[in-house]
């Protein structure tokens, strides 16, 4: 059983069924923190929460909630008035359809949570929603109402608890409008295959074995500043780095790279296996090879015939004209005559 604070007591509304819930959350921040101080003597940075109208400081337990209008006047809203509200969300995350997981849009997830059985009477409803949703293979959409206002989520199995995750409601993700590229690029078969062989030289990798070497250099540089050594310097970045001047070269150089790296060969070989998934432009271009070979050859008897054409007019004139002078010759022997 997880021992973490809940911050959100509940149940989840399942038709007419009711599974009493705590919300904790399934994730945690592991970044360092900073705190504000004064680079001249490195004095704390602190900010005091002042009344206007007494010009005090005052505590948390004296600030509440408040709604400013559209003339600047301010409403009190009290955590009564939000926990009286007339919806069924308030206290309930309200299960309000079934859908598959591929139908969820991954730019729509938020905030992820676990939801904790709430006692032994929660135990039966919490593991007949738990392998309902395994057998369907299906998650679960919700919606509920957490710190003001209220949320769509989505319920699924992981391990042997349900989790749910806080998801945007379809109109607060943008459209990429104006994100790619608004020239018309051609890519070769040539870079597609470098690319594919990139992918296959970097392959895959265990997600528990990735670590936030951020956090780790901080917390070396914070602990070198407290000895009173100094933090060890970034090495100097490889010159000519961040510019491609030739994609082929660059992605030829990542994959020996790559593969150099792994103890592998370092000569980059074409790939023709993987040429199969991009049939389409491969047999489009051997249609152009076979077009063409077609036109050389039906365009050697083109040539022949105008040749042939050539000769025969040639002749023909040739006729012609010895028949126009003998034609001439019998005339003029007629004058004579």
């Amino acid at each position: 059983m997880l021992h973490v604070r809940s911050i959100w007591n509940g149940a989840i509304s399942f038709g007419l069924v009711s599974i009493p819930i705590k919300l904790v959350n399934a994730t945690e921040n592991h970044s360092v923190s900073f705190r504000q101080i004064h680079a001249e003597d490195g004095g704390r940075i602190r900010y005091r929460k002042y009344c206007e109208l007494e010009d005090r400081e005052v505590s948390s337990q004296e600030i509440g909630k408040g709604y400013e209008d559209s003339d600047g006047t301010i409403i009190p809203i009290t955590e009564e008035d939000l926990a009286g509200l007339p919806i069924p969300t308030a206290k309930t995350i309200e299960i309000v359809a079934f859908v598959p997981e591929d139908r969820i849009d991954p730019l729509q997830m938020d905030a992820a949570y676990y939801l904790q059985a709430g006692g032994a009477p929660a135990a039966k409803p919490y593991t007949l929603l738990r392998e309902a949703l395994k057998r369907s293979k299906k998650v679960a959409i919700t919606k509920y109402a957490l710190r003001g206002r209220e949320r769509l989520g989505m319920l699924r199995v992981v391990g042997d608890a349900i989790a749910m995750h806080g998801l945007l409601w379809p109109d607060e993700v943008r459209a990429p409008e104006g994100v790619a590229p608004d020239t018309d690029v051609t890519v070769r078969d040539k870079e597609l295959d470098l690319a594919d062989a990139l992918m296959d030289t970097l392959g895959e990798v265990d997600l528990e074995d990735l670590h936030d070497e951020y956090r780790e250099a901080v917390e070396e540089v914070v602990a070198a500043k407290a000895a009173g050594e100094t933090p060890e310097e970034a090495p100097a970045p490889e010159a000519g780095g961040g510019k491609v001047l030739d994609l082929m070269a660059a992605l030829e150089n990542s994959v020996r790279a790559a593969r150099e790296s792994r103890g592998e060969e370092a000569e980059v070989k074409p790939l023709p296996q993987r040429r199969t998934s991009r049939s389409s432009p491969k047999d489009t271009g051997g249609e152009k090879s076979t077009s063409t070979a077609k036109k050389k050859t039906t365009s050697s008897p083109r040539k022949s015939t105008s040749k042939t054409s050539q000769t025969g007019k040639k002749s023909t004139t040739k006729k012609t004209a010895a028949k126009k002078s003998t034609g001439k010759k019998t005339a003029s022997r007629k004058r004579s005559a």
